[in-house]
């Protein structure tokens, strides 16, 4: 009789830890969603002069603005965050010193998913956070050049490009009051980890304005020292910081 009541005993004391594991949880569950906006400020070769991004070393962009919509759900503390952000940057400068301009223009679409651990302070309407996020980020962008020497002057489109990166967040959650919060952050993207290329759309033709034309953010595999058509000597990382304020509404 032991015997045959000790499976019995044991599927009890499985539905008992479900039980005891899902009561909780279904109050614990949270859900919010949100949008913003905020500064966008390049890092790495990705900022740098209009004279870096025609000598081909950096891209030569300054700080720009930044568009966020954010999903937060959490459940029994196990926290995720899944973002679509918008960035724009731009610079406008001589190509060379005294020759000639240069109109820069990028626009950057990113998809974003991650953890998020938060570091709640009990009894206080704030709760610090760090997050970690896998991204998807697609470029786009145009460029100007006007009287400068090897270039034609004319307005370019840069072509589309697909890059898979990764970044970090920290920030902090303000309660504002009944279902909505203040989520005030920073951020540091790096957003061409994977995927690194060197495209010349226009190969046939062999000219200098050919390696603007794509985001070009590995060597030129044809780089001679000194050569003005193949002039981009190094891969070339493509980071960004962001601070941000995002108004968000849920449980």
């Amino acid at each position: 009789m032991h015997a045959t009541n000790k499976p019995f005993v044991q599927i009890l004391g499985i539905l008992s830890i479900v039980i005891i594991l899902v009561t909780p949880a279904q109050s614990q569950i949270t859900f919010q969603v949100g949008a913003g906006a905020g500064l966008a400020m390049p890092a790495s070769d990705y900022s740098g002069t209009t004279v870096d991004f025609y000598n081909g070393s950096k891209y030569g962009l300054k700080s720009g603005f930044t568009l966020n919509a954010k999903v937060r759900a959490g459940i029994l503390g196990l926290r995720g965050a899944g973002e679509v952000n918008y960035s724009s940057f731009s610079n406008t400068g001589e190509a060379l010193p005294g020759q000639g301009s240069v109109d820069i223009s990028q626009k950057v679409l990113s998809l974003k998913v991650g953890p998020e651990l938060s570091l709640g302070l009990p009894l206080m309407p704030i709760a610090p956070y760090f997050g970690a996020n896998i991204a998807l980020n697609r470029f786009s962008g145009t460029v100007k050049f006007q009287g400068v020497s090897k270039v034609p002057s004319a307005s370019y489109d840069l072509k589309s490009a697909t890059r898979i990166g990764f970044g970090f967040t920290g920030g902090v959650v303000l309660k504002l009051g009944g279902f909505t919060t203040l989520d005030v952050s920073a951020a540091y993207d790096l957003m061409n980890a994977s995927g690194k290329t060197w495209e010349d759309d226009n190969l046939n033709l062999d000219q200098r304005i050919d390696s603007y034309l794509t985001l070009n953010d590995d060597k030129d595999p044809l780089y001679k020292s000194g050569d003005d058509k193949h002039f981009i000597s190094n891969s070339r990382s493509i980071n960004a910081i962001q601070i941000r304020a995002t108004l968000m509404i849920g449980l």
